[in-house]
């Protein structure tokens, strides 16, 4: 097969076998640090059966109803942070990781940890300070640290997958996901205990709201995927100085730690004025300029490393690869999403397939295109990658729609505004709720 095009304004053509790259899994097994990820995880996993069995003998149906509403609630969040990084997807069992070493490994250890921290509070200051700052304090300290400290595992098992800084949110958002749910059941069957009622499911659905809805948005999820922006600001920007490097992981780390302690810390504990109004004033007014913050940081990051992949295959210069048209959509979540509703509505459910297809290919090739720094003759995963972005243009063109483009009648108002209004609607209607049955209470 004979591979040409463009590099730097001057042509290249090689001629090899399409036979993908390896796979380099025996290559982790020769890492130390996978054997200590290894035995970390097995420890942690270990120490939450001890705890849920635990929690099992006492209330069994509390317990379960538990785990099942977490385990439900998880799911929106997991598919939005994997949505997140759309052009390089992250290996689904590097993501299981990260979110298993927040629900295991992050929460085992900071159960005792925290307490221990607690208790020194108590004794280098007062009781009563412990009492009022102590979780604002303990808790952002030991729980974003364990919860790092997973990012940093999974920079060290598999640092190729690390290339960005929206690479580091991502997987610092499912540690955080991890740690967010574990913790939530817990607290969930803590309430069963509290109310010394027996065995129902009243405490576990009142905590579903409570810590769901009030404090889902921003809390451990939104705090690691700042720790995880800053690591990998760290690992990847080695074009900058050491000194702006560090300044980016400190930042970073800070962040988590500030948004944490902030919404931890008695400040608008009351709300701002009575009735649920001002729990929600206060509530909104802790939680969203973090929430915005991050937001924002993710639309920077999103686009800053989109742009990057496109400019991969526009110096190509061959439409058969991408055309100027599916260029400009490229970089973009919302317009690949009206690419392949376009190819649908004119092709059926077998156009939206075949988009989809070239979409994926495209952006496996850039991204492999990304890691060579010359186009060298032999590469066969670079043939491989091109000759998928061929067959599946090829597919399209069957079909009659030979462009992943969208539609030219397509709406003013994007599909994605849309949607965010109706759920920041619903969401605003689920967290009042909450307040009122924090009230109720």
């Amino acid at each position: 097969m004979t591979i040409a095009g463009r590099s730097g304004g001057r042509r290249w053509r090689f001629s090899v076998r399409p036979t993908p790259r390896a796979a380099r899994a025996l290559k982790s097994l020769q890492l130390p640090a996978f054997w200590l990820l290894g035995l970390i995880m097995l420890a942690g996993v270990m120490r939450l059966l001890e705890i849920l069995r635990a929690d099992l003998a006492r209330f069994p149906v509390a317990t379960t109803s538990a785990v099942l509403l977490f385990a439900l609630y998880a799911v929106p969040f997991w598919l939005f942070i994997a949505s997140m990084d759309f052009l390089e997807r992250e290996p689904p069992l590097l993501m299981a990781t990260a979110f298993a070493w927040g629900g295991a490994v992050a929460t085992t250890a900071a159960i005792p940890g925290t307490q221990a921290a607690h208790d020194l509070i108590a004794k280098l200051i007062s009781p009563a300070f412990a009492a009022t700052w102590g979780s604002a304090i303990a808790g952002p300290t030991i729980e974003e640290l364990l919860k790092a400290l997973g990012v940093v595992m999974i920079v060290l098992v598999a640092r190729k997958q690390i290339n960005s800084v929206l690479d580091g949110m991502v997987y610092g958002a499912l540690i955080g996901l991890g740690y967010q749910v574990v913790e939530d059941i817990v607290f969930a069957v803590n309430a069963v205990a509290l109310r010394g009622q027996g065995d129902g499911i009243g405490p576990v659905v009142a905590t579903f709201f409570l810590r769901g809805f009030l404090a889902g948005l921003w809390s451990h999820t939104l705090f690691t995927a700042l720790a995880g922006a800053g690591i990998a600001w760290f690992v990847v920007r080695t074009d900058k100085p050491m000194w702006w490097r560090l300044g980016g992981l400190c930042l970073g780390l800070g962040l988590a730690w500030l948004t944490h302690f902030v919404w931890n810390s008695p400040l608008f504990a009351d709300g701002l004025g009575s009735g649920a109004a001002g729990v929600l004033l206060g509530m909104l007014g802790k939680g969203l300029p973090a929430l915005a913050m991050v937001l924002a940081l993710l639309w920077v990051a999103r686009h800053r490393e989109a742009h990057y992949y496109v400019a991969q295959l526009a110096r190509l210069h061959d439409p058969k690869i991408a055309t100027p048209g599916e260029l400009q959509i490229m970089g973009h979540g919302h317009l690949r999403a009206d690419a392949r509703r376009y190819g649908k509505a004119r092709c059926g459910r077998a156009g939206e397939r075949a988009v989809r297809g070239l979409q994926t290919a495209q952006a496996r090739f850039a991204v492999e295109l990304s890691r060579v720094d010359h186009i060298a003759p032999g590469d066969m995963l670079l043939v491989h990658c091109r000759d998928e972005v061929l067959a599946q243009r090829q597919r399209l063109a069957d079909l009659g729609h030979p462009e992943a483009v969208v539609s030219p009648m397509r709406p003013a108002v994007p599909r994605v505004v849309v949607l965010g209004a109706l759920f920041a609607v619903v969401l605003f209607l689920l967290i009042w709720q909450a307040i009122r049955t924090m009230n109720a209470a």
